[in-house]
């Protein structure tokens, strides 16, 4: 977890999903009124034509803790619809990869295949 402040909104908690070229990015941050958000961040690797280098091109969402439970409950049911009815043959489990160096060490560990819940 790494903690700085970034235009002027302190970041509480940190986590990176590298998936290919695209890199997501879960953050808590706080308002100045000491509430929190939470940021998700998808961010491409693209090449530059005009530059003739690379560039980030990033897309972000706020989620706010009044939406945090109608979001959960709604990619849940969005990742289970194609899991369960579009794709009952695929074996999601093959997917299932260490984020970082950290959790490789981990990855022999038995895991628990749950549901994401906000209490």
């Amino acid at each position: 977890m790494e903690e700085h402040k970034s235009n002027g909104r302190e970041e509480i908690f940190s986590e990176k999903v590298k998936a290919g070229k695209r890199t997501y990015f879960f953050d808590v941050k706080s308002t100045r009124s000491n509430d929190y958000y939470l940021t998700i961040t998808e961010s491409k690797k693209r090449y530059n034509k005009d530059e003739e280098g690379f560039t980030y091109e990033k897309h972000k969402i706020f989620l706010y803790k009044e939406d945090f439970n109608k979001f959960i409950e709604a990619l849940n049911s969005t990742v289970n619809h194609v899991k369960n009815e579009l794709m009952p043959e695929v074996d999601f489990a093959q997917f299932d990869q260490p984020r970082d160096e950290g959790e490789a060490e981990n990855a022999n560990q038995p895991t628990i295949d749950t549901e994401l819940k906000w209490d």
